[in-house]
């Protein structure tokens, strides 16, 4: 048998930020719950919107499976004395079981070792409803809330004042105290399109119901309202709306009832830059912008009200007058900025602390400066140029707009930067140094800026490993996991040729701290590799072959990933598994006999059966061949050419002893084994494509 089940949590306005995460949490709280008590389900329906919380569950077991407990007790001779009276030990167990002393004496199994006392019973199942209470509190209490607040004289602690809750189990209404309130079956509507309590009959009409009380509970039906409604709009103006998704997130969980309205701004502030604009509408008031079809910013604005006005005209007035002000700070900023150069604004930057023991912002600049002139010829940027935009490229955080809108950083130094004459390269540099900005985000498209996003990101990793304050656990408060990962995205994506050992001594040269010693140095290298792994997971390479190329101890990127790029094709080849299971056997062999005690040199006047000479013949050949092939790093060619070794591999092994009892042919054959290895070696250590062995 089985019943709906809803629960809804009513409070006042949730936090829009994080409501879709309390929803998620709650939902796969309450599922957890159920599924730890074996209650089975059919389907599991989320809701969330501004004044709620909700779950639906169909088809729940009205109570929990049956139970067979098997509960062992003492042994036989724990249990009763000589003369088989009950011992302490049997009395104890009777009283944990609920049993009479006199009966234990026929409650004595085997199990498997020796007699003991044992007692099995049928326990059955609970009711589903008197177990909804302890499941609902616990997934509340389990909410990643920031920051839980009290309300009136209660106790209770939650992310908002909970107002009312709705319990349902099938038509049963389920009163249980939820934070102070006890639930029952009647929800409540729109704060202003409706009056009065929602009576909530059963589980499956929550959702009309609501929607008939001018709720819309269904956070992805909102949403798509939302995206849908706002480009209508822009549309009846021949413009095309552009949708954040992070803002369009926002702005569905704000209302219950969304009405997308389009609204207008003076002209004029088109004078200002169109990024400034944005900025303000869209942190301040959470409006969308429209650009025509060239792409350029149009005096329009959209915002989504949270009710069906009667006279829509006054809604979008409203919003009109509260943007212009907001607008006319952003053109007073804009104006006021262009009235100092960046360079005057670099030495405001000495007052700015950057980190306590690595200096100010303007020492960071002097650093990156330098730095980006070293980088520069690797990434074929002009030395000049490039340290020009180190000086600069932190002088519009001492901005006006900058100060009032830190998304602009970066945005702005590029607008001053042209203003002030600074050479286009340089104003690039100074928008592209934060690229990219997150996953998937595109990366420097100058070479001005490619060496300065290089040198900003080694100076902040090495200065910070320096002086002892790197990532542990979660906690990476300079973001240099994503430092990293962008370090490996433009050398990789960009093609630049740089060893890492290379670029980080030079960072830290220029950090001048006695504390970015080598030791230091080699922690940032292996830590920037080591944030491959994840990259190429996520390009759904396998970890093993990752290791074959991590393995080598390398530290040019773009060289790495082409060796990665060749073992991962070479790994689906036939002839992989077998030539990775060789490398491996080789491995053992040379490893068990001090691989550094092995000579170099292969003697073939100690060759006694073809299948030496052949091998030796082989490696002797592709060696030559193959030369010139990993001097390109052409190395998929390379292991194409080495994939041919799999018969005179296996041949080898199947006739030839390795060790054999003359040790000169034992060392001979240890040699030969070693150049074949040393051949391999020349793109990865194959042996870890061999998992588990």
């Amino acid at each position: 048998m089985s019943k709906d089940f809803l629960v809804e949590i009513g409070t006042e306005e949730l936090p829009p930020k994080i409501l879709r995460l309390l929803s998620e949490t709650f939902a796969n709280g309450i599922s957890k719950g159920l599924k730890d008590l074996q209650l089975g389900f059919d389907l599991m329906t989320v809701y969330a919107a501004p004044r709620r919380l909700a779950v639906l569950i169909s088809e729940l077991d009205e109570q929990t499976p049956d139970q067979d407990v098997v509960s062992w007790g003492p042994p036989l001779k724990v249990a009763f004395d000589a003369d088989g009276q009950p011992t302490k030990a049997a009395e104890a167990f009777a009283r944990k079981n609920g049993l009479a002393v006199e009966s234990l004496a026929k409650l004595v199994e085997n199990d498997g070792q020796q007699d003991k006392l044992c007692v099995r019973q049928s326990i059955s199942g609970s009711n589903t409803e008197t177990l909804l209470g302890d499941i609902i509190n616990q997934s509340l209490t389990a909410l990643p809330v920031p920051k839980p607040m009290r309300w009136g004289r209660s106790r209770q602690e939650f992310v908002r004042p909970v107002q009312w809750a709705v319990v349902l189990f099938g038509a049963d209404t389920v009163a249980i105290d939820i934070l102070g309130v006890t639930s029952g079956n009647l929800s409540r509507g729109h704060r202003f399109h409706s009056s009065g309590d929602i009576e909530i009959t059963s589980p499956r009409i929550y959702r009309d119901a609501l929607y008939d009380a001018f709720v819309m509970v269904d956070f992805d039906q909102r949403r798509e309202l939302i995206r849908q409604g706002v480009m209508a709009e822009a549309e009846k103006a021949n413009g095309q709306a552009v949708i954040d998704e992070d803002l369009l997130e926002e702005v569905t969980s704000l209302n219950e009832w969304p009405v997308p309205l389009m609204g207008r701004f003076e002209e004029h502030f088109l004078e200002v830059p169109a990024e400034a604009l944005v900025s303000s509408m869209a942190q301040h008031q959470k409006y969308f912008h429209v650009v025509d079809t060239n792409n350029q910013l149009m005096p329009l604005f959209i915002t989504v009200a949270n009710i069906a006005s009667s006279d829509p005209q006054q809604v979008i007035s409203g919003n009109e007058r509260v943007i212009r002000p907001r607008l006319a700070d952003a053109a007073f900023f804009y104006s006021t900025d262009l009235k100092t150069t960046l360079e005057a604004r670099r030495e405001s930057l000495r007052k700015i602390v950057f980190q306590s023991k690595l200096g100010t912002v303007y020492d960071k600049t002097a650093r990156v400066s330098e730095l980006a002139k070293t980088l520069a010829p690797f990434v074929g940027a002009d030395v000049t140029a490039a340290g020009r935009a180190g000086e600069l490229c932190k002088s519009d955080l001492a901005t006006e707009m900058v100060g009032e809108f830190d998304d602009l950083q970066g945005v702005m130094g590029r607008y001053y930067a042209l203003n002030d004459g600074e050479d286009q390269a340089v104003a690039e540099a100074l928008l592209e140094q934060y690229l990219p900005r997150f996953a998937g985000d595109a990366i420097p498209a100058s070479t001005t800026g490619a060496a300065l996003a290089l040198a900003d990101r080694l100076d902040t990793l090495v200065g910070i490993f320096a002086i002892g304050q790197q990532p542990s656990g979660s906690r990476d408060p300079f973001a240099l996991r994503r430092a990293s990962l962008g370090i490996l995205r433009i050398i990789i994506e960009r093609n630049i040729d740089i060893d890492l050992k290379v670029a980080i001594a030079g960072a830290a040269q220029q950090l001048a701290l006695t504390e970015a010693s080598d030791d230091c140095q080699e922690q940032v290298l292996t830590y920037i590799i080591d944030r491959l792994k994840a990259w190429y997971r996520d390009e759904s390479i396998t970890p093993e072959v990752f290791a074959s190329v991590a393995s080598m101890g390398l530290s040019n990127p773009l060289d790495m990933d082409a060796r990665v790029k060749a073992v991962d094709q070479f790994s689906r080849a036939t002839e992989a598994v077998a030539l990775a299971s060789a490398n491996k056997r080789v491995l053992n062999i040379l490893v068990k006999q001090g691989e550094a005690n092995v000579a170099e040199k292969v003697d073939p006047t100690l060759f006694e059966d073809p299948a030496e000479t052949q091998l030796a013949a082989d490696i002797e050949r592709l060696s030559l061949l193959i030369a010139p092939l990993v001097e390109e790093r052409n190395y998929m060619g390379v292991l194409a050419a080495l994939a041919t070794l799999r018969e005179p591999v296996d041949n080898f092994f199947d006739a030839v002893l390795v060790m054999a009892d003359n040790l000169e042919l034992r060392a001979n054959r240890l040699a030969l084994l070693h150049s074949l290895r040393q051949l391999f070696l020349n793109v990865a250590d194959i042996s870890h494509l061999v998992v588990g062995k």
